[in-house]
């Protein structure tokens, strides 16, 4: 399993407030994750907004490997439809990485590093 970030700094118009980019952003995402949740390569998403910066958004999605989400979900019929519902967002991501879990946090025994 492999962990998906996306950071996401909004900009907004003259014609759009802050919160109507925030309200269409996540009416984006809401149309958007019907095709996560169709991927067999999706285990899990999140969308979180920052508390301190309205604009921030993260999205965390963990994925079954790298070639699931690469090879297999953006060849996937599904990607299309996600693709499109999130293409007017592209150019406000300021990080797009995938990283591995390492055995440090809650649920995890410090000592040996096996899961609790």
């Amino acid at each position: 399993m492999i962990v998906e970030y996306i950071r996401y700094k909004l900009h907004h118009t003259e014609t759009a407030s802050a919160e109507e980019a925030s309200a269409a952003f996540e009416a984006a995402y809401r149309n958007a994750c019907a095709s996560l949740d169709i991927s067999p390569h999706c285990l899990s998403y999140e969308l979180s907004r920052c508390v301190e910066e309205a604009d921030h958004y993260v999205l965390r999605i963990e994925w079954d490997s790298a070639e699931g989400h690469l090879s297999g979900f953006r060849r996937a019929p599904e990607f299309a439809p996600f693709l499109a519902a999130i293409r007017p967002y592209i150019n406000q991501i300021e990080e797009m990485q995938h990283y591995a879990p390492v055995r440090i946090g809650s649920g995890v025994h410090a000592k040996d590093g096996a899961p609790a």
